[in-house]
């Protein structure tokens, strides 16, 4: 059977969609830079629970290196299928650090552009955009054909980049591409810069949380075995015409208060929240909200986690996975 190209296999969506490509017998191969833009040995912890299947594959290469990326390619010709979430995560941060965003958002997705031009049986290319796109839009659910050029941050502008990048490679060489526009992903084995995950940690701690326009922000929060089924209804249903490419929202068309995670929070912890309010950073959207109809139609896609019970099973796997230390240092 042909691999399976999975860029960001040691992130927190790429982990668990290598995980469901394995379930079904396909082999991956997996690649990721491992970069330390939070704890590295949760990364590592993913890829060792990975490591286990022998359908994996595991290659430490940044997606922005060319010269690595054509070598890999070079030894995995028969790939038809590329899932590419590899990226520079993280909306404030793009405001420290925006050189990280344009060299592992733009330039990595555009090394990976040529890279899989360049592969002989390729069938589709999906990668990950991001909610971030709609930026300033007020016309909720947020729809594909929604304006997306009013970026809030760095990092929405470099997803925003990746798309017409992929339109440009679609319409020059008939590249089947599908763009995934990712709304607030959360679950086991998430990321701990995120709001629900640092949140948790500051809970069990007894350390404060801060909660922007006192918890109104609302995000449509949407758990990540939801996610990855939408990806992998996708990948079988390459786009075809002159400029074989599109872009989909996948998301859990519910938009909730901040406030409501907080609460799951603190119930499903067993302990109160100490809750500091600030203004909301001018990096932030006020509210984000999914169409799905998109999705649906294509694949079948429909969201089935609810966040009072995505929450359960994240709080369930935070309590395991960081044991009995409150700080949340303990990884493995």
């Amino acid at each position: 059977m042909p691999p399976v190209l999975l860029t960001g296999a040691a992130g927190f969506i790429g982990y668990h969609v290598a995980e469901a490509l394995i379930a079904r017998g396909e082999r991956v191969v997996g690649v990721d830079c491992v970069n330390d833009y939070y704890d590295v040995r949760l990364k590592e912890a993913r890829l060792a629970r990975l490591a286990r299947h022998p359908g994996f594959a595991f290659h430490r290469v940044d997606v922005s290196d060319r010269a690595g990326m054509a070598a890999l390619v070079a030894a995995e010709p028969a790939v038809e299928v590329v899932v590419h979430l590899a990226a520079q995560a993280g909306v404030r941060h793009s405001l420290v650090d925006p050189y990280a965003y344009v060299q592992s958002n733009v330039m990595g997705h555009l090394v990976m552009q040529e890279t899989a031009r360049r592969l002989p049986r390729l069938r589709h290319l999906v990668y990950a955009s991001s909610s971030s796109v709609y930026g300033a839009n007020r016309s909720l659910p947020f729809a594909e054909t929604d304006r997306v050029d009013t970026p809030l941050s760095v990092y929405a502008a470099t997803k925003r980049a990746d798309e017409l990048l992929a339109y440009a490679y679609a319409h020059l060489y008939a590249l089947p591409q599908t763009g995934l526009r990712f709304f607030t992903v959360y679950g086991p084995w998430g990321r701990p810069d995120m709001a629900y995950y640092s949140f948790a940690r500051a809970i069990v701690a007894g350390a404060p949380i801060t909660v922007y326009d006192g918890g109104r922000l609302r995000r449509d929060f949407t758990y990540v075995d939801d996610i990855v089924a939408g990806v992998l209804g996708c990948l079988d249903k390459p786009p075809s015409g002159p400029a074989p490419t599109r872009v989909l929202n996948i998301g859990n068309h519910r938009s909730e208060a901040v406030s409501t995670l907080v609460a799951l929070l603190e119930v499903c912890l067993g302990r109160r929240a100490v809750v500091r309010d600030a203004p909301r950073p001018e990096a932030d959207v006020e509210e984000t909200f999914a169409a799905v109809d998109t999705i649906g139609a294509l694949t079948g896609f429909a969201p089935r986690i609810s966040l009072a019970e995505g929450i359960g099973r994240f709080v369930a796997w935070f309590r395991e996975f960081h044991g009995s230390d409150v700080a949340g240092e303990k990884v493995g």
